[in-house]
């Protein structure tokens, strides 16, 4: 079983606007340190955000308690500041210019990125599995790329720009399309070749380091890690852990194919790069791109897919139930875009509000 471990970025937004509110460094100085599920919380790029980087875990069991534990500290601390923390990939409303945080790398970002800071109000899931080896995950990368259109189909909880309906399930994702390197990564042969092209990138547009290649999969470079970046983040934690499982899942296989030099599957590029945008746009609600097949299928049918490609790895430390009731859990409440959508049909700004402060610390 690899070894895993989560990174969730969070929002803090005022109840009544759903506007951002600077209350990061507050929650951080309170958060960090003062229990075990506290710790590695970081800052994030602006001042309405924080991130928690969770303990490597190798059972589900262990990320559930951990990520229910935290997300309740969390909730007590925004609310002890009159906000509310939320956990989805854009903010509902925006206004100016927002304000980063006072830390000297997020100040570099914001002067090589300019006129697209103030689109940047995005949160991310990200997940990490670990690898042997930096060729072993270079292999998996040229597998598990394919995989990621479908994984973004079950992530997509961003549908809200400035108020208004973008008609797209994951905003977060077509503001993430306008920075210098992101989308699927390329092929590469190894693990030489691969850091030979990143640090090629290094100094060109906005990437100044290694960390600011934004790719949705990547070598982590400070762990032995496949990181999986293309999820928004979630509403609640049992949303993050699906999402943790078949990430696990689909790259334990591509590393199993990768040893016995099973091909990867073999799509042209334009074709996965719109696959990846009509995830975005359609979520679970319609078509998804079939890597297998290459061509558009009805949204269930790719994620039986994926669940057939990774079947092995999916039934390893009896995890198929967990997985196929998280499954059906989304299918019976819907994406987090479908569910921000239903509230605000519901009861409009109040009870988008209300989703997402109950959402947050909802158990599965």
């Amino acid at each position: 079983m690899r070894t895993f471990g989560i990174e969730e970025e969070f929002i803090f937004l005022k109840p009544s606007t759903l506007q951002p509110a600077n209350v990061g460094d507050e929650v951080h100085a309170e958060l960090l340190g003062r229990s075990p599920v506290s710790r590695f919380v970081s800052h994030e790029f602006l001042a309405s955000q924080i991130e928690r980087s969770t303990p490597v875990f190798d059972r589900f069991e262990q990320a559930s308690a951990d990520l229910l534990a935290f997300r309740s500290r969390l909730a007590r601390a925004a609310v002890s500041r009159g906000v509310l923390a939320a956990g989805v990939g854009a903010p509902f409303q925006t206004e100016g210019w927002p304000e980063v945080t006072d830390v000297e790398r997020y100040h570099t970002v914001e002067t090589e990125f300019r006129g697209l800071v103030p689109d940047h109000l995005i949160n991310g899931l990200h997940v990490h599995v670990g690898i042997p080896s930096r060729d072993a995950g270079v292999q998996a990368l040229n597998r598990v790329r394919v995989w990621l259109p479908t994984l973004l189909a079950l992530a997509v909880n961003s549908p809200f720009w400035h108020g208004a309906d973008t008609g797209f399930s994951s905003w977060r994702s077509v503001h993430m399309r306008r920075w210098s390197t992101i989308g699927c990564p390329p092929v590469f042969t190894d693990a030489a070749d691969y850091d030979r092209r990143i640090r090629r990138l290094v100094g060109v547009g906005g990437t100044y380091d290694l960390r600011t290649i934004w790719w949705n999969a990547r070598l982590a470079e400070d762990h032995p890690t496949v990181e999986i970046r293309v999820c928004d983040a979630q509403l609640d934690a049992p949303s993050t852990l699906l999402l943790a499982a078949l990430t696990r899942a689909v790259i334990t296989t591509a590393l199993r194919d990768g040893e016995t030099d099973v091909a990867p599957i073999d799509i042209a590029p334009e074709l996965l790069d719109a696959g990846l945008w009509h995830a975005a746009r359609e979520g679970m609600e319609s078509t998804l791109l079939n890597p297998v097949s290459g061509t558009l299928e009805g949204a269930s049918a790719v994620i039986e897919a994926l669940l057939r490609y990774a079947g092995d790895a999916i039934d390893e430390g009896g995890n198929r139930d967990r997985i196929v009731g998280l499954l059906a859990r989304t299918r019976r409440l819907g994406t987090g875009a479908e569910r921000q959508r239903a509230a605000m049909r519901n009861g409009g700004q109040p009870a988008l509000a209300a989703l997402l402060t109950q959402a947050l610390t909802a158990h599965d």
